[in-house]
């Protein structure tokens, strides 16, 4: 049994966390040093831009907005797995394709059935 407080094997590990954490410490105190600071009223107003907020924040944002977001989102996670299926796809016996063919049948029906409710409508 080795009286070493930490294992050989977790030293580089140390070493790039610590080098991780100098990186960043060493970034934002350059960053502290060197931006110019010259804070005046309307710099220090609550929003970034200095801009009064014309309207409240919490306003009503129309459901189309979700909707929009939501089939997005969805959309992205589908390229996911198409990205992945097609780098597989030589390798995959004849029950791969097709079960990606009836993923890619379903997602086209509920694309369609989105598009004639108007869901991807902006108006």
């Amino acid at each position: 049994m080795s009286t070493d407080l930490l294992p050989a094997n977790y030293l580089p590990i140390v070493v790039f966390i610590a080098i991780a954490f100098g990186f960043g410490a060493v970034t934002i105190l350059v960053g502290y040093l060197v931006r110019p600071s010259r804070p005046y009223k309307e710099k220090l107003y609550a929003y970034e831009s200095g801009i009064h907020p014309l309207t409240d924040a919490r306003q009503m944002f129309p459901l189309r907005y979700y909707m929009i977001a939501m089939l997005f989102v969805i959309f992205d996670i589908e390229v996911v797995f198409l990205y992945t299926w097609a780098v597989v796809l030589k390798e995959l016996p004849l029950s791969g394709f097709l079960a990606m063919m009836f993923f890619l049948f379903i997602l086209i029906i509920g694309f369609f059935y989105e598009w004639k409710k108007g869901a991807l409508e902006w108006d």
